[in-house]
């Protein structure tokens, strides 16, 4: 893509935006002072990410350093459609590309539409040992990075692999942030889509050591008569204090 051409789809992505939906977007994505919000709705940034899905990755840089936030996520779709076509050499070079700017994937709508898509189906195909990295990100100090190792699980849930998503919920299950736990519990309903005793036989040993968020998500769609064994026992562990939190800047980004 040339300079004239990222700077056309600048211009459209400016001229897509809706006022109403940017009003939403402030109030459940509470972006940092210094992300731009257009109001541009996610499909109409999915179809704008097919028609650019040949960028060449300078340009996808461009625009996952941008300040505004649709460029951000246009990127990262751009990322993902290139993901799903490349070979798989091709594919880990691309996996590594994203990797090095999870910095630039900082609030949870980026990771939601990027972390299975762009991670997934190189853990699903991926090396031996490629679902060590879910530690690593896990593991890490910026908070993006553990909702990104959880989410990414799905494209493995999707494919009848759910140990890895298991393993990911006891390891965060003490993790101060809400949004983790709310990414273990909307991975917990997508096993239990699949195989409801599994999701239940796990909460059945589980349930006093999670979160009462992940617990809530996790069992929104089980028969009532069966959820209510879960979201009514009073015995959950009680959420980690609002002061304990990962040493990130009050805004959320990645600590210098």
């Amino acid at each position: 893509m040339t300079t004239v051409s990222l700077a056309a789809l600048r211009t459209r992505l400016r001229e897509l935006a809706e006022p109403g939906i940017r009003v939403q977007q402030m109030r459940v994505l509470r972006p940092a002072d210094d992300d731009e919000l257009l109001g541009v709705r996610v499909p109409v940034l999915r179809r704008l990410a097919r028609a650019h899905r040949d960028m060449a990755l300078e340009d996808v840089d461009v625009l996952l350093h941008s300040h505004v936030h649709e460029e951000r996520f246009t990127g990262l779709l751009v990322l993902a459609e290139q993901v799903r076509t490349a070979p798989g050499a091709d594919r880990g070079a691309l996996v590594d590309f994203y990797l090095a700017r999870t910095d630039c994937v900082d609030n949870w709508d980026l990771v939601d539409g990027s972390a299975y898509v762009v991670l997934g189906p190189w853990l699903v195909d991926g090396p031996p040992g490629a679902l060590d990295l879910l530690d690593e990100l896990a593991a890490s100090p910026w908070r993006w990075d553990s909702r990104i190792a959880v989410v990414a699980t799905l494209a493995l849930i999707r494919e009848g692999r759910f140990e890895p998503t298991l393993r990911m919920t006891l390891t965060l299950r003490q993790d101060p942030e809400p949004l983790i736990h709310k990414a273990l519990g909307w991975m917990l309903r997508e096993i239990g889509r699949r195989d409801e005793p599994l999701l239940t036989s796990f909460l059945d040993r589980h349930l006093a050591e999670l979160p009462r968020v992940t617990v809530r998500h996790a069992t929104e769609l089980l028969p009532p008569g069966v959820r209510a064994r879960f979201v009514r026992t009073p015995s959950w562990k009680k959420a980690v204090p609002a002061t304990v939190r990962r040493p990130a800047a009050a805004d959320g980004r990645r600590p210098a």
